[in-house]
């Protein structure tokens, strides 16, 4: 390509179809937005119910949108989920692994019934997920892959240590499976999000203690907001990104450096 060639129609997605596992809730909700934004259909494996919000947001912005209940740690069920997207939307362009749970306790309380999920939805299902659709890129020669990392694949940590070795072991997926397929034409990327204001840490930013320890060491001076992911998923899902592959995004606020 020519650089007279390059327009902002590269951050297009007209045409594409996404899967974001967990799409529904939380951050998940955010990468399904952004991609419908750009004018990407999605299909959401999800155990969540929203009670169609998601839904009714990314059709708003002209896109079809399809979920599905199911498990994504069931045997199974990734094929299930990669076949049912293929069956609703006619195939697969974009994958966002988003789906992830945490579980926290003290280290000598922290054993394998807090280890094991964790393992099975932030780990295993990526795999599996990534696994899938692979097969149905690979044909296609073309398609993006994308993993919800974390500030805790560069950290330690404390009160999870499932969470920490998930998330390291995510970065590790990515740049493996960007080995394996970037001949192929598909780009595998990671997002690693800093400290977003969500449900989940409602808790965290309530304690004026823990809050001020985090805006502190954050150089924006704030806590992100889940908008701030969007900018990032629509560039790595499209074909702006065609030779970025094995990266692992940070969207921190500076986090990380200071």
């Amino acid at each position: 390509m020519h650089i007279t060639d390059f327009s902002l129609d590269h951050f297009s997605l007209r045409g594409r179809r996404a899967i974001v596992t967990g799409g529904n809730t939380g951050l998940g909700q955010a990468f399904t937005l952004a991609l419908a934004k750009a004018g990407a259909d999605v299909f959401v494996p999800t155990l969540f119910d929203d009670g169609g919000e998601t839904a009714e947001l990314v059709r708003a912005e002209g896109s079809r949108y399809e979920e599905q209940t199911i498990d994504i740690t069931a045997s199974g069920a990734p094929f299930q989920a990669v076949d049912a997207c293929v069956a609703a939307l006619g195939g697969v362009d974009i994958l966002v692994n988003s789906a992830g749970i945490s579980r926290i306790a003290d280290v000598t309380e922290f054993g394998r019934e807090e280890w094991d999920p964790m393992v099975a939805v932030n780990l295993t299902a990526a795999f599996d997920m990534a696994h899938e659709v692979a097969k149905r890129m690979i044909p296609q020669g073309a398609g993006k892959i994308i993993n919800i990392a974390s500030l805790f694949s560069f950290l330690g940590g404390l009160g999870s240590p499932a969470y920490a070795a998930t998330k390291h072991g995510i970065v590790g997926l990515t740049r493996a499976y960007a080995d394996e397929l970037g001949g192929s034409g598909i780009q595998v990327n990671a997002i690693a999000p800093g400290y977003f204001k969500t449900r989940i840490t409602e808790e965290s930013r309530s304690d004026p203690a823990v809050n001020g320890r985090i805006i502190e060491h954050t150089p924006a001076g704030r806590w992100g907001d889940v908008a701030d992911l969007m900018g990032a998923t629509v560039f790595l899902a499209s074909p702006a990104s065609d030779f970025v592959n094995g990266h692992v995004l940070t969207v921190d606020g500076g986090y990380l450096v200071r």
